[in-house]
């Protein structure tokens, strides 16, 4: 072969019809006719997270055992969804913590530890309804962290504890000796003696690896990309892409570990070179630049998406803090078309259609964005295809929960009682052109300059519709090639600090001396600068 007792979130039911509301438009005070398009899908945001670790992950706190995560993540914060994917290391614990008379490789661990006690769970009722599944956080040779999953099984998908060996095997330095002999000698038969841990090269093998045996069953996301200084260029994500586009489909922007004092955990140096190592409103600077990384890839016509993770290891633990517990500050919602309990597939297909949008501290919960034709209608992740000259109606219809998980003092148990309330929504156009070819100057270039933030909605534009949801219809005209994506923020658009002419600037750190009082300040942080973020819908000329 080859080798290239809080709030818990309503699960929001969507209408197998809406109309499209004209209230609001707003395109040089034109006002649009009536569209007739086809009904928006049934179906149900589902929440969850793709990048979580329990204390088999060497780093992670004892106490963050595989059952207080889970209980964190469904029973507290009403996750739908949730992968554990601890790091791709030797593993000296079982999934209580306990200690293991030699460390084992984490794949050894997901199998004897960590799947056991989910279907154990299960199978007596807890969690029942919840989709669980097991991957892991690979140290890519040369680069940073991915996230990974492969699942096997036909119709009813399963983690797959058979490729993560084979994987841990071929791709990290773990001694032969710690896995099956069997297994071995069956890996050496089919790949011969060498292993992939090392260069650039290797890390690309990875991918195909993946597309090879895994080609749609398995996804690859780029966990923190800016983290670390060197970690990516766009040359990579290109590549990456190249190789496998239905593995390699999505770039963590909205990063985790948001109680680092270090907004996100981005501790380059304060100093002006460093600004694409920051993190602007908890965001990675290839999405929250507009016209940047993400914008260059888009302008290709990529389907790279964005989510969020809550990267969680330990929350506050003696004089630390590092991160939220899955679902309390950061989620991603992907629509899921399936009735009942949501099964991997159906969510592996939901992450790969780019339905799916993306929100700190509950600011928003429920979201349709769509563009409509005089007989179409497309929705995030979709592409609508028009003719040069045609009416183009966008739609944005959102929701926001009662109250967020906001407690004050933090950790404390007490509610602050705050209702997130959206001060304007982004509506960002960008150009789609041919895409850059390998090898060439354009395969380099990490902006997009046509991308710019076509119109600012305020309450002023919004209506409350009769399903409830606060309702903006703006109208253009077809004339190229383009993507639409919205940014939306609890903040004013000039806020000293934090925000100027609508655009996040880079979190600074908070540094208070006293423990107490700067977890404290780290919550106020976070919870002051809430930001949502969708997934584009392209338009195309017929």
């Amino acid at each position: 072969m080859s080798l290239a007792s809080h709030f818990r979130p309503r699960q929001l039911l969507i209408p197998t019809a809406i109309a499209v509301l004209l209230s609001a438009v707003a395109c040089g005070g034109d006002q649009a006719a009536a569209v007739v398009v086809p009904p928006i899908q049934s179906g149900r945001w589902i929440a969850g997270d793709l990048h979580t670790h329990t204390t088999q992950s060497p780093d992670t706190d004892i106490s963050q055992t595989l059952d207080k995560v889970l209980g964190k993540a469904f029973t507290t914060y009403g996750l739908d969804w949730m992968a554990v994917s601890n790091h791709l290391r030797l593993s000296s614990r079982d999934e209580k913590g306990g200690p293991l008379p030699t460390p084992i490789p984490l794949s050894l661990g997901v199998e004897r530890y960590e799947i056991p006690r989910v279907q154990a769970l299960q199978a007596a009722g807890t969690y029942a309804d919840k989709l669980i599944f097991s991957g892991f956080e690979w140290d890519m040779p040369t680069h940073d962290h991915i996230g990974i999953g492969l699942f096997e099984g036909g119709d009813k998908l399963a983690s797959s504890t058979k490729g993560m060996k084979e994987f841990e095997y071929l791709f990290t330095t773990r001694d032969a000796a710690l896995f099956d002999a069997v297994d071995v000698a069956a890996w050496k038969a089919k790949y011969g003696t060498t292993r992939y841990n090392a260069t650039a090269d290797d890390a690309l093998k990875a991918i195909s690896w993946l597309k090879d045996n895994y080609p749609d069953t398995s996804y690859a996301v780029v966990n923190h990309p800016s983290r670390n200084k060197g970690s990516y260029t766009i040359d990579d994500f290109r590549r990456f892409n190249d190789i496998a586009p239905n593995i390699m489909f999505a770039i963590e922007g909205m990063v985790g570990n948001q109680m680092e004092p270090d907004r996100g955990g981005y501790t380059a140096a304060y100093t002006p070179e460093n600004t694409p190592l920051r993190a602007y409103g908890g965001v990675d600077y290839i999405v929250a630049k507009v016209g940047g990384t993400w914008d260059a890839l888009l302008g290709e016509g990529r389907r790279i998406w964005n989510l969020t993770d809550s990267d969680t290891h330990f929350k506050i633990v003696g004089g630390s803090s590092s991160g939220y517990f899955p679902g309390e500050y950061a989620k991603n919602y992907v629509f899921n078309s399936a009735q009942g309990k949501p099964a991997a597939r159906d969510l592996l297909q939901g992450l790969r259609s780019g339905k799916m949008f993306s929100a700190y501290g509950d600011l928003i919960n429920a979201l349709d964005f769509n563009l409509a034709s005089k007989d179409d209608r497309k929705e995030m992740g979709g592409e609508l295809k028009v003719a040069s000259g045609d009416k183009v109606t966008i739609t944005i219809r959102f929701k926001s929960p009662a109250r967020n998980n906001y407690e004050k003092p933090v950790d404390s148990g007490a509610a602050a009682n705050v209702k997130p309330v959206v001060d304007h929504v982004d509506l960002i156009v960008g150009d789609v052109n041919a895409r850059a070819t390998p090898g060439s100057a354009a395969y380099s270039v990490a902006t997009n300059a046509s991308t710019r933030v076509v119109k600012r909605f305020t309450s002023a534009d919004w209506k409350v519709d009769a399903d409830g949801y606060f309702s903006i219809s703006y109208e253009t005209t077809a004339s190229k090639n383009q993507y639409y994506r919205l940014r939306g923020t609890n903040l004013g658009a000039d806020v000293a600090g934090l925000t100027q002419d609508g655009e996040p600037l880079a979190d600074q750190r908070t540094g208070t001396t006293d423990n107490t009082a700067r977890f404290n300040d780290i919550n106020d942080r976070n919870y002051r600068s809430l930001w949502f973020y969708s997934n584009p819908v392209f338009v195309s000329q017929r």
